[in-house]
């Protein structure tokens, strides 16, 4: 069985979404899992969304106007706004496996992660109504890996109220219809004390299902 196991192929997307490039400690979080997602499905493939280097717009009247606009009447500007949009959707489905990479920003997630949202929560796209008006997410059949950067411990005690990055991307994925997700935390990264193990600490909780 765990032959057949390592056999199978993986579609991984990275989506990186801080601005520190390769001194990011969340996207070297998100390699790692990537690396023993790698080594678990050893024929994987990944696909790196770099939100930083390569930024979504914020939603502006033409990019939500070609949404709601039947392709066939969209201007030439809609035709341009919505093409965005519907690649990240693309890559949404074709991948089995989502890491993301979300570090703490004031609390929150990074301003480009939260433009890349705006631009994959799309009705009738990736989530829809039903007859009874209940919201039903389309991106099925899904495992996403989240990878948090913090400078402070956030995943209990006082501070925990503070963390508002895992339960927006928990609700938010659920909503879009994606509800198998693990957060791995780097966390304590400014704390003395902490920080000295805080990455490594990270990669020994990193476990694939």
């Amino acid at each position: 069985m765990d032959q057949q196991i390592r056999k199978i192929m993986k579609k991984i997307l990275h989506i990186v979404s801080s601005a520190l490039g390769e001194a990011s400690v969340s996207k070297k979080l998100g390699n790692a899992i990537i690396g023993k997602i790698k080594a678990r499905y050893p024929d994987s493939t990944v696909k790196e969304r770099n939100l930083a280097t390569n930024p979504f717009p914020h939603l502006g009247e033409v990019q939500i106007g070609s949404w709601f606009t039947p392709a066939e009447n969209r201007s030439p500007e809609q035709v341009n706004a919505i093409k965005i949009s519907d690649e990240a959707i693309a890559e949404l489905q074709e991948a089995d496996i989502y890491v993301i990479g979300a570090p703490f920003y004031n609390f929150a997630i990074p301003s480009s992660l939260k433009a890349y949202i705006d631009h994959i929560a799309r009705s009738g796209v990736t989530f829809r109504y039903n007859e009874k008006g209940q919201p039903e997410g389309l991106l099925k059949n899904k495992k996403v890996y989240v990878a948090i950067a913090s400078g402070g411990v956030y995943s209990e005690g006082e501070t925990k109220p503070f963390d508002f990055v895992s339960p927006y991307l928990k609700f938010i994925l659920g909503f879009l219809g994606i509800t198998d997700v693990t957060f791995i935390r780097a966390e304590g990264l400014r704390i003395n004390g902490i920080k000295e193990t805080a990455f490594e600490k990270g990669i020994e909780s990193i476990v694939i299902d």
